[in-house]
This record gives structure tokens, C-alpha cells and sequence, in this order.
């Protein structure tokens, strides 16, 4: 008997019980659409966060004062006075860090700020001039502030869209002064809506000279960050190890495990969530793929109530000359046919499932969040679904194929 001749058969086989091979394939089709749907979230989910830490550059450093957090009762030590002037001097010399091209001193915390009777609680980011360069702000109306008002500790500042919408509305906000800490600061430039930046919200920001932020927002002489470009991605290696031993030189530490600050390079943080968010997709689809398992099993079940059902059937063809090959090939076709469509109906499926939750978060929560179809996932889950009917229908199959067609004549 042809291939084709098999393939008939069994889709006749599977149309006189309609509603019964439909509510077989129903497990194989939530398997694979679960898989397809985790996969195509998981990967949306990752470009997300590495869109977001990626988002400073390849190239930029973060040094970080306090011992490197290890765990949950570890990050109290990051909130550190150990980066100093003394430090960020030491660290613009070229002779120190020769592979460094910028460095710029962050303070940052939260404050209120108020405009008449309207008041926010934005985050006040310090910063110098190379704020703009380093992540990309250019204020939509206005300037930003220059190395002059560094030096100068100037009571300026420029603010994010929300920022303005909360405290000025409609009206100008440039020229106008903002109260923070009983202290007037001229706003010189409103940046256009940009969302957020690594672990950043500019949206949500009034960033002012780190000089005016240290002296009169905190009160501070130390620094909570450094802001570090290299030179090239083939150098961030170099200058990591410059960093250190300047910072430990300047500390007076001769063993790392002492560190008082540990640097992050954004090419290792990308490079760790990416491999924290395959794991967790591959966690999600072993659970997805238990639904499969189950699927199979219900294919199983019903192929062998099948093969009791047609044991006449099965005599009457052996009856006529069809082989113990032919019923195999028949019944075996028949699980396949069922997994394959269940296969194709799931990916598609999973794939409308994460269109319409990348379509949902990008609508509700702003979020960039953009849909991935996995096309080797749904590759795969397809060949798998067809795997499933061939293992599952296989021992369904051969028992049909052993039934004796005199036996199976007299099957009432």
C-alpha cells in the first residue's frame, strides 16, 4: 500500500470521529502553544532588559562604591562614602587609566520639588556637562548645563517631560525657578519625552551640576557613582583593571577581597541577565512541555480505544490482504496527522497569545516591549508535536497491527 493510499485512509479514519480526534489534539496544542508563547515573551523580555542595559553603551564602566553585594543582606554596602575627589582625580589621570576616554561623578537621590502649589518628588541626578553625551540628552527647548556651572556650583537645573507636565503644566517651564530644600534653581532646559535609559527615567529627573547636588541637595563630598567610557570595546578589559588598581592604590588595599568598590562593565552585565533570562525561559518551557507529555498520553489513550473500536475493521482489512505493515503504517499515520495539526495550531496560537501580550504591555505599562516570533522554536515544537504521535501512537499502532482477523471478524 503507497504512502498516499495511507494517508487517505487515516484521514478518513479520523473524519467519521471528528469531534473526538479534535479533543485529542487539545493537549498537544496547549503544549506547543505554551512553549511558543514563553519562548516569544522570554525572548521579548530579554531584549527589553538588554535594550535597557545596554542603553548607556558597550563601553561604559560603572564604578561603584561599597563591596560587591553577593547577596540580599549584602546591599546595604553599596550605599558607601568610599568614592571620593581624591579618587575621581586620580582616575582622570592619563598616566593612571590611559585607556579611559571620559569620567563623569554621579549623585543622585530623591527629593521634592515644587512650582507655586504644585509639587513632585523627582529624582535629582548630579551629574557634569558629559551627562548629554554619555546618554544621549539634547533638551527639547532650552540648554543644558556646562562645565562652568560645575565649577561654579550653579543653581541651575534641567528636568524631564513628566517633571514639567506635574509642577508647570502647559505653561513654559524655562527661565522659571523649582523649590528643592528650601533652595531656588533655574530651569535652562526641558528634555523631550525619552523614557527609560539603563536603570534610569530622565522622564522622571531634575538633573543639576553634581557640584550643586553634593553642596546643597545631600550634603555630601563623596560621589555614589563614576561613569566611565573606554576607549573601544577591545579595551574595557584594560581599563577594568586600571580602575582597580588606581582605586586600590588611592584605598590602600593590597588584597581584592577588601575591595571597598567594585566596577561593572555593561558588556558583563547584559552578558549575565542574558544568561539569567535563558534559564528561566527554559525553566518556563520544561513546565510548558509537561502539558505535552500529557498530550501524548491522551493520544495514546484514545488511539487504543480507537483500536478496540475498529478490531472489525481491522479483521475485515487483513481480511483483504492489508499487511500487519499497512495497519501499522495506518495507525501511525493517524497519530501523526493528529500531533501535526495540534503542532501547527499551537504555534500559531502561541504566537498570537505573544502578540497580543507584547501589543497589552507596550499599550498599559510603556514599556518597548516588541514581539519576537521564535521561528526555531516553532521549528522545533512542530517536529517534537510529530514526535509525540510517533511515540505515542507507536504502541496503539502495533497493537492493531498484531490483531488476528479471524479474532478480530468475530469482535462484537
Amino acid at each position: 500500500m503507497t504512502f498516499l493510499h495511507t494517508f487517505k485512509t487515516s484521514l478518513v479514519g479520523l473524519k467519521t470521529h471528528r469531534m473526538r480526534s479534535t479533543l485529542t489534539i487539545l493537549g498537544v496544542v496547549i503544549g506547543i502553544a505554551s512553549i511558543i508563547a514563553v519562548v516569544s515573551i522570554g525572548s521579548g523580555a530579554q531584549e527589553l532588559i538588554l535594550g535597557q542595559i545596554q542603553g548607556l553603551g558597550s563601553k561604559t564602566i560603572a564604578v561603584i562604591p561599597g563591596r560587591e553585594p553577593s547577596g540580599p543582606s549584602d546591599f546595604a554596602q553599596i550605599f558607601s562614602n568610599s568614592l571620593t575627589e581624591r579618587d575621581l582625580d586620580a582616575l582622570k589621570r592619563k598616566e593612571n587609566v590611559p585607556t579611559a576616554s571620559r569620567i563623569m561623578p554621579v549623585v543622585f537621590g530623591s527629593e521634592t520639588a515644587s512650582f507655586g502649589n504644585e509639587t513632585f518628588r523627582p529624582t535629582i541626578f548630579g551629574g557634569s556637562d558629559l551627562l548629554a553625551q554619555i546618554f544621549d540628552l539634547y533638551p527639547e527647548r532650552g540648554l543644558f548645563f556646562t562645565d562652568d556651572d560645575v565649577r561654579a556650583r550653579a543653581e541651575v537645573v534641567v528636568i524631564g517631560s513628566k517633571v514639567k507636565e506635574e509642577l508647570f503644566g502647559e505653561s513654559d517651564a524655562i527661565g522659571e525657578r523649582i523649590k528643592i530644600k528650601g533652595k531656588n534653581y533655574r530651569v535652562i532646559g526641558i528634555l523631550s519625552a525619552k523614557g527609560q535609559v539603563s536603570f534610569f527615567n530622565f522622564d522622571e529627573m531634575a538633573m543639576m551640576p553634581y557640584t550643586t547636588a553634593q553642596q546643597y541637595i545631600f550634603g555630601i563630598k563623596y560621589f555614589h557613582r563614576f561613569i566611565i567610557e573606554a576607549q573601544s570595546d577591545g579595551v574595557i578589559g584594560r581599563t577594568v583593571r586600571d580602575i582597580e588598581a588606581t582605586l586600590r592604590e588611592n584605598h590602600g588595599i593590597t588584597d581584592p577581597e577588601k575591595d571597598d568598590f567594585f566596577v561593572q562593565a555593561q558588556s558583563d552585565i547584559a552578558s549575565r541577565l542574558g544568561t539569567i533570562t535563558d534559564v528561566l525561559t527554559l525553566f518556563l518551557v520544561a513546565i510548558a512541555a509537561i502539558s505535552l507529555a500529557v498530550g501524548g498520553i491522551g493520544i495514546m489513550n484514545i488511539m487504543l480505544v480507537s483500536v478496540t473500536e475498529r478490531t472489525r475493521e481491522i479483521g475485515l482489512r487483513k481480511a483483504l490482504g492489508a499487511t500487519r505493515r499497512d495497519i501499522l503504517a495506518q495507525f501511525l499515520t493517524e497519530a501523526i496527522i493528529l500531533t501535526g495539526v495540534g503542532g501547527v495550531i499551537g504555534i500559531l496560537g502561541g504566537a498570537s497569545i505573544s502578540l497580543a501580550a507584547s501589543i497589552a504591555l507596550s499599550a498599559f505599562l510603556s514599556l518597548g516591549w516588541t514581539f519576537s516570533f521564535p521561528m526555531s522554536a516553532a521549528l522545533i515544537g512542530f517536529a517534537v508535536s510529530c514526535g509525540v504521535g510517533l511515540v505515542f501512537g507507536l504502541y496503539p499502532a502495533r497493537k492493531a497491527a498484531g490483531l488476528n482477523p479471524i479474532d478480530a471478524l468475530r469482535y462484537e
